[in-house]
């Protein structure tokens, strides 16, 4: 288990409004970085990789949802230069959105029936993305053909056997197995360790793909226009078109089995069914509705699903 005794320090202000809380800890249970993060009282423990290295990061909110004021300190178990700890601060903000603008989102959804009650309770929720492209990918084939439950305990056995604890500050965290690791082992390891079945060969040959070096980083993800980014995605095995817009920096409408539940009811007033068919035609009227801002209007509606279903009189369940 490494220690991490090596640290270095920032401060940063995100665009406001910044709610801490709703954006490291999201009210539908998604972590930021890992599963096994911890948060107490408007400090967050996490652990990542940045620059190839494995980082154990404390955030701290100082300020309010107005006036954002976030600590950062990041611990590492060899020093950085100050290179190197430039090129992770930029990893981290954009990672946790810091500098996202939310005003057109917000003046799109307080005219649309559905968001305007999302916004109000979400106010200042800032979408979250992964410093690498592997733990996002993986995630993304874990939850394809399985309910959530089975998804959440697959994930978590892969973490557990493959993933480093990182040791700082009177905490230890799981961090997500890198590429480097999973590619040097066998998909019939992974399945039967792991019990996650024929997804086990798409992580294996993912892991060996991002290996090569060759496929665009998450910021070089982000710095394509959207048209070209996720072509490039659908290349990597095992991401399809519902992979491909979870783990899009440019966001896409994720629908399948499970969402298309929740947003045939919002859109139609009922389920119009779990084919393809069906998903397509829910997936079509998202985009329709929200244009270039339909990621995070399904990000919000995820977010807010108790709400909604008491707002709107409508059972909204994502299970």
């Amino acid at each position: 288990m490494p220690t991490l005794v090596h640290s270095f320090a920032y401060e940063v202000k995100p665009e406001p409004p910044f709610d801490f809380d709703l954006t490291v800890r999201k009210p539908a249970g998604w972590s930021l970085f890992t599963p096994y993060e911890r948060y107490e009282r408007g400090t967050l423990w996490t652990a990542t990789h940045l620059q190839g290295r494995l980082a154990a990061i404390k955030l701290a909110s100082k300020g309010t949802v107005s006036h954002p004021r976030i600590a950062v300190r990041v611990f590492l178990a060899r020093r950085a230069t100050r290179a190197q700890a430039r090129e992770m601060q930029r990893e981290l903000n954009d990672a946790i959105g810091v500098s996202d603008n939310l005003a057109d989102f917000y003046a799109m959804a307080r005219h649309d029936s559905i968001l305007r009650h999302s916004i109000e309770r979400l106010r200042g929720m800032h979408d979250t993305s992964p410093c690498t492209l592997f733990p996002e990918a993986c995630l993304a084939i874990l939850l394809q053909m399985a309910p959530l439950k089975r998804s959440d305990a697959m994930m978590k056995a892969f973490i557990v056997t493959y993933g480093e604890v990182a040791a700082f500050d009177g905490h230890r965290i799981r961090a997500w197995p890198t590429s480097h690791r999973i590619a040097r082992i066998r998909a019939a390891e992974l399945a039967r360790v792991c019990r996650i079945g024929y997804r086990a060969k798409h992580i294996v040959a993912l892991a060996r793909r991002l290996e090569r070096g060759t496929f665009p980083s998450v910021a070089q993800l982000r710095e394509m226009p959207a048209e070209e980014a996720r072509p490039r995605l659908l290349e990597l095995p095992g991401i399809g078109d519902y992979s491909a817009d979870i783990i899009n920096p440019h966001g896409g409408f994720p629908i399948d089995s499970w969402s298309v539940e929740v947003f045939s009811k919002l859109f139609f007033g009922r389920t119009v069914g779990h084919t393809s068919g069906a998903i397509e035609r829910v997936k079509r009227e998202g985009l329709r509705r929200w244009g270039r801002w339909a990621w995070m209007a399904f990000f919000y509606v995820v977010q807010d699903l108790q709400g909604l279903s008491q707002e709107l009189k409508i059972d909204l369940r994502l299970q």
